[in-house]
Parts: structure tokens; sequence; C-alpha cells
């Protein structure tokens, strides 16, 4: 899992490309993004969005010095069902 920054203050979009791992012409038909912990102040996805190919997520908020899981779970066109998740620390920068 990869772990990023983001400065409390800062609106930042973020995206899964998932045409890598499914290169066979699946295509993504649902996405639903989920943040951990969920409290008040935290990370929230302000905005989402998806194609054929990616998922993307428009990231807010979020208290300095707490750490956040970001998932991104999908529904490819034929059934599957996968997910990948980001750690996220806040830090003032």
């Amino acid at each position: 899992m990869a772990m990023m920054v983001k400065d409390p203050g800062a609106r930042i979009d973020f995206e899964f490309d998932w045409h890598t791992a499914y290169p066979d012409g699946q295509a993504v038909v649902a996405s639903h993004w989920t943040v951990v912990p969920d409290e008040d102040g935290g990370i929230v996805v302000s905005a989402s969005a998806h194609d054929l190919l990616q998922a993307a997520a428009t990231l807010a908020g979020g208290v300095a010095g707490h750490v956040y899981r970001i998932t991104n779970r999908v529904t490819m066109s034929d059934g599957q069902i996968d997910e990948r998740s980001v750690t996220m620390r806040v830090e003032e920068r």
C-alpha cells in the first residue's frame, strides 16, 4: 500500500488506473470510495467519477498528524469486484 502526504487545507484529485490490472477488455462499471477513519474534520471524498478505465476522487480536509486509508472498490464489466487502497498522512506543509 502506497503512502502519500496531504496538507489539511489542500483539495486534491486522486485516481486509480484500473485498465493496467484488467487489460483484456474489462471495464469499470461501478466505483465506490471510502475513508477510514471516518471522523469529524477528517479526509472526505468531496467528488468522485469513473470511466471505463479509471476511478477518480477529490479528497479534502484531514486532521494534521492523522493517518487515513482511502479505498476504491470497483465492479468490473464481467462482475469481478476488486479494491485498492492508499495510506494518506495529513501534515501542515
